[in-house]
């Protein structure tokens, strides 16, 4: 049996009709940018994260840009954020000119909000807690902690696409929320997508002007700001997605689920869960001491993998500036994970293969 990490055609095949209907429709109609389409995903995926306000945007990346922007981010100011954490993150704190301050992660593989307070000075201006893999950070300790200091808050919500805590949505928690839309995220758009969701009307406002070249009404710029809008094709397929959302969460729960209960082998060490209801599992990341022949094992076998991610942000060349001696678990879990298959159209013969396959490594 050969079992593919990751394979889009199969999701795409279950809503094939209605995909093309949709893009059909909207090429029809010739509103192609900034049309109703994207207003309605705008609407109704900010009214799933129990915010007030959606800002349809280009790229996960860019909604982390245009969110901290909005909020007072600039050159010179400092960012606090996961050393543990996809690129992007870091990327769009640079392009602000700002400066992100690494912290490592804890054994959930979310940042350690015990080794934030120690990273705030007088520079410092926002956090940004990555709900990473699926799993809400500590947040209550984050917006404390935010509230205490006087510091925004701007969640990256990339991989947490319905994650909650205390059935309250990400994204709602700080100033701002930022949600990619890639294709293989929980709910992925067929290209790149980005949203921001706030209930803050001012933030709200500015991030609208931003993604339009700092525009508000039409061939006037305000200030200075980008090309940056989601277009009506991609939020139509999220509009249709966005209804299954909910099944396909409740799908990857039910695979980790027996992942947990399934996988009985100590050479594997399974991942940390801190609030079962509330995990979406955008990945299932185990860690295994002997990698290198786990992975051999895997390919041997035919099953498909990952690495989220094999470098933490402080070892790689465009971020070493910003390393720190305080960040050994990203270090060793950089060495030691892999993420499993865990896309919801997996067949219980698949995830049956796997979990013997992996009991006998």
């Amino acid at each position: 049996m050969t079992v593919p990490f990751f394979d889009n055609r199969r999701q795409f095949l279950a809503i094939k009709t209605e995909v093309m209907k949709s893009v059909e429709r909207i090429l029809q109609s010739g509103n192609l940018i900034l049309g109703p389409e994207v207003k309605k995903f705008e609407e109704d995926f900010a009214q799933f994260s129990g915010c007030r306000f959606g800002i349809g945007v280009n790229s996960g990346t860019d909604a982390l840009k245009i969110a901290l922007r909005a909020v007072g981010v600039g050159c010179g100011d400092e960012v606090i954020t996961a050393a543990n954490t996809a690129s992007p993150t870091v990327s769009a704190i640079k392009e602000l000119m700002a400066e992100p301050v690494l912290v490592d992660a804890g054994e959930d593989f979310l940042i350690d909000v015990k080794k934030i307070e120690k990273k705030i000075t007088a520079k410092t201006k926002a956090i940004v807690p990555v709900h990473l893999y699926g799993q809400v950070c500590a947040i209550d300790e984050v917006v404390k902690i935010a509230k205490q200091h006087g510091l925004k808050i701007v969640e990256d919500c990339a991989q947490a696409h319905g994650a909650a805590h205390a059935g309250k949505m990400v994204g709602g928690f700080g100033d701002a929320g930022c949600f990619s839309f890639y294709p293989t995220k929980n709910l992925g758009a067929y290209g790149d997508a980005g949203l921001i969701v706030t209930s803050d009307q001012e933030i709200a406002k500015k991030c609208a002007s931003l993604r339009k070249y700092g525009m508000e009404d039409s061939y006037f710029s305000e200030f200075d700001g980008y090309n940056s809008r989601l277009d009506e094709v991609q939020a139509g397929i999220l509009n249709i997605k966005l209804e299954y959302l909910a099944d396909y969460n409740k799908r990857r729960q039910g695979t980790a689920a027996r992942y947990l209960s399934e996988i009985k082998n100590k050479k594997i060490i399974l991942p940390k869960m801190n609030e079962p209801a509330g995990h979406v599992w955008h990945q299932f990341v185990i860690r295994v001491e002997e990698r290198e022949k786990f992975l051999e094992y895997l390919k041997k076998n035919k099953i498909g993998f990952g690495i989220h991610y094999p470098y933490p942000i402080h070892l790689q060349t465009a971020f070493a500036e910003f390393a720190a001696p305080d960040l050994a678990n990203s270090e060793k879990f950089a060495r030691e994970i892999v993420s499993l298959p865990i896309f919801p159209e997996l067949e219980k013969k698949e995830v049956d293969y796997i979990i013997s396959t992996i009991n006998l490594f």
